[in-house]
């Protein structure tokens, strides 16, 4: 750390740091006042700091400025991650001149921030024999702390790698991925701890929280997202059933954490099996809530539940985000989530009551699917519309496709938001100065059905959800919104003709950086919403950037991989930027390493139907389904596909709402998933 760099950018040197092994400086046990701190000389957590908050208080890049922000270096990642399966959607971290970035394949990369060079990697190898990882194989990013960079693995490992040189420390088998766990999410590091949640509601798990020991991986605490018997909150699923062993409430997304509090915060996902309510009658504790716990022994604090009795896949995906505010002439410690539900969340951190207020309100009813008599609204807006203004073509509107229409059996009802609607798991930003959190969401109606057939015990490597949900044929938007967190509204909204799945960072500067699919990042201006800058990185920019500074300069990163849920161009770099950057924008899928893509012509193989069944396995079953009716992620039933070209150019061009996986498979790869959809899924009559 040099003393311009202080000047320049109000830094303050991290405590206790030691010099070892190949130019890396190793992180220190990091205090809880560093980690408290906005990042600045470099960036230490997945959320920036562990208030998830993404804001960095550094001004060199500015309004101003920004539109001269170029390239520095861009370094590709071996490949690793390029497959039709994975996606990217890791925060780097930074620390002391070093990058650390994850990809969805597991591998972490330690890369010089001078030189954009290797310091050292790491593959996990991951068996490709795990099946039960339920929306495309992804991995949200590192931890960093005492010497060690930890990674929470698709395999329900959890790894210490040396900083030093990437090898590991300690793994920890967590749980059997057999069994349906996953962990996608960034662990977070904190007083000697690592805490990572689990995936798998989809699968018929039961959600937890986990704290390990950061020096040997042992064993701390474990906080159940759906409670047992005898704990807090199980008399809110039947008595007569053991359904709750398979209740879901997943946690998607790395805990914030109050060391003044001494408690940890979370957000947990639908409760399972996601659109058959039938079998568990019962608000379903703690899934679709935010919770906090005693970050010391994980024992249970408060909760407050977004969606009772979720049958919509209504998750609360999203990070929380810790702030204070003064709101109505006090100041407040705050948290929010915002939800699939297109609500913003806003309540006192300290006992769960909300800050702006809430309503309970009578919701219709579907007694069939024990649906509950009431839901929650909060005062103010949301963030996307709820309810849908006509009809498209083939459907009739059941309750004006208002958020919360209950639906019953195989004909599916329209509601809005979908399960793609509101603010999924990229992460939001807050900008304390303005008192304004940015929100990337979707503007996307669903359809519905289920809930009407009993579902016997999962088998873990298939869906569970006792449903589908579906894409009716309308707009699917994206928008990004800054909200007043001192009134629930909008600040100013900007919309996009595709759906927002990339985080956002703020800083001091008035700025706010984000991506688009098409592989653009781009820099809006945190008053107005107005674009000031763009950058073409070559795949889809589906990750949240970092923003850092390092020897008197101020850094943008971030991974250009893309998504496979979204279909956006496959890539493996890893981006740089800086005012003094010389780097001109890549053109869209500049990928060296990628195959022939499908949009090139020239002679192809006769179809392999083994390798079609394994491209479906990977790109499409999240969202249609095991069988092709129709899954998780709201694809449409697969039937009178018609001709093997008209299938091809489906998959290649996308329909509807369906995205175009041409930039994100081959010409090969199109034509063997097209054959074994028509032969094995959905043959012509």
């Amino acid at each position: 750390m040099t003393a311009t760099l202080a000047v320049l950018l109000g830094c303050v040197p991290l405590a206790s740091a030691q010099h070892d092994g190949a130019g890396i400086v190793l992180a220190p046990a990091f205090s809880a006042a560093e980690l408290v701190a906005p990042p600045q000389s470099g960036w230490l957590t997945n959320g920036g700091n562990i208030f998830n908050q993404r804001y960095v208080p550094l001004t060199q890049i500015d309004r101003d400025n920004v539109a001269g922000l170029k390239g520095v270096w861009r370094t590709h990642l071996n490949g690793s991650g390029l497959d039709p399966k994975y996606s990217g959607e890791a925060t780097p971290v930074a620390h002391e001149g070093v990058i650390y970035i994850s990809t969805g394949a597991d591998d972490v990369f330690a890369i010089s921030v001078e030189t954009g060079e290797f310091l050292w990697t790491y593959s996990a190898n991951i068996d490709p024999a795990v099946d039960t990882v339920c929306c495309g194989w992804t991995n949200r990013g590192v931890a960093l702390g005492d010497g060690k960079v930890f990674i929470g693995q698709l395999d329900a490992k959890l790894v210490a790698l040396d900083q030093r040189t990437g090898e590991p420390v300690w793994i920890t088998q967590t749980e059997r991925w057999e069994d349906g766990f996953t962990i996608t999410s960034a662990p977070v590091y904190y007083d000697g701890m690592i805490i990572t949640g689990f995936a798998g509601a989809d699968r018929g798990t039961r959600g937890q929280v986990k704290a390990y020991d950061a020096d040997d991986g042992s064993l701390l605490w474990t906080f159940y997202t759906v409670p047992g018997p005898g704990e807090f909150g199980h008399d809110t699923w039947p008595a007569d059933s053991d359904v709750w062993r398979y209740g879901g409430a997943s946690v998607w997304q790395t805990p914030a954490i109050d060391p003044e509090l001494g408690m940890a915060y979370f957000s947990t996902g639908n409760a399972g099996p996601d659109y058959n309510g039938a079998m568990r009658a019962g608000d379903n504790l703690f899934s679709a809530s935010i919770v906090a716990i005693d970050v010391r022994t994980g024992e249970y604090r408060w909760h407050f539940q977004e969606v009772h009795h979720d049958i919509w896949d209504y998750d609360a995906s999203n990070p929380v985000l810790l702030f204070d505010a003064v709101i109505d002439g006090r100041e407040r410690k705050g948290i929010v989530e915002v939800g699939k539900t297109g609500f913003a969340y806003f309540l006192d951190r300290e006992t769960g009551e909300p800050l702006i207020g809430i309503e309970e309100r009578p919701v219709p009813q579907e007694p069939r699917q024990a649906t509950a008599a009431t839901q929650p609204y909060p005062l103010g807006e949301p963030v996307v519309p709820q309810s849908v203004d006509v009809a498209p073509l083939g459907f009739e509107l059941i309750n004006q496709g208002r958020i919360f229409t209950p639906f019953y059996g195989p004909e599916p009802v329209i509601a809005r938001p979908s399960i793609w609607g509101g603010a999924s798991w990229p992460p939001n930003s807050y900008d304390p100065v303005r008192e304004t959190l940015f929100v990337c969401a979707s503007d996307f109606p669903g359809t519905f059905s289920g809930g009407h057939y009993e579902l016997e015990t999962p088998i873990h490597s298939e869906s569970w959800t006792g449903g589908s949900s579906g894409r009716p044929p309308l707009p699917r938007l994206g928008q990004f919104v800054a909200m007043d967190v001192k009134t629930n509204t909008a600040v100013w909204r900007t919309q996009w003709p595709d759906q927002c799945y990339s985080g956002s960072v703020a800083t001091a500067g008035g700025l706010v950086f984000t991506g688009r699919n098409d592989g653009r990042i781009i820099a809006l201006d945190s008053d107005t919403g107005m674009q000031l800058w763009e950058f073409q990185t070559g795949a889809g920019m589906n990750t949240p950037p970092a923003v850092f500074g390092h020897e008197g300069e101020q850094y943008v990163v971030t991974l250009s991989a893309g998504n496979a849920l979204i279909g956006s161009p496959r890539g493996d770099s890893v981006w740089l930027f800086s005012l003094n950057g010389t780097l001109e924008p890549a053109s869209p899928g500049d990928t060296p390493l990628l195959p022939q893509l499908s949009m090139d012509t020239g002679p192809l193989a006769e179809p392999d139907l083994a390798r079609g069944a394994d491209l479906y396995r990977q790109t499409c079953l999240p969202c249609h389904g095991d069988d092709g009716r129709g899954g998780h992620g709201g694809g449409a039933p697969l039937d009178a596909l018609g001709e093997i070209d008209t299938v091809r150019a489906i998959v290649g061009n996308g329909i509807n709402d369906m995205p175009p996986f041409g930039a994100a498979l081959t010409a090969q790869q199109i034509l063997d998933v097209s054959a074994y959809l028509l032969e094995e899924l959905a043959p012509p009559p």
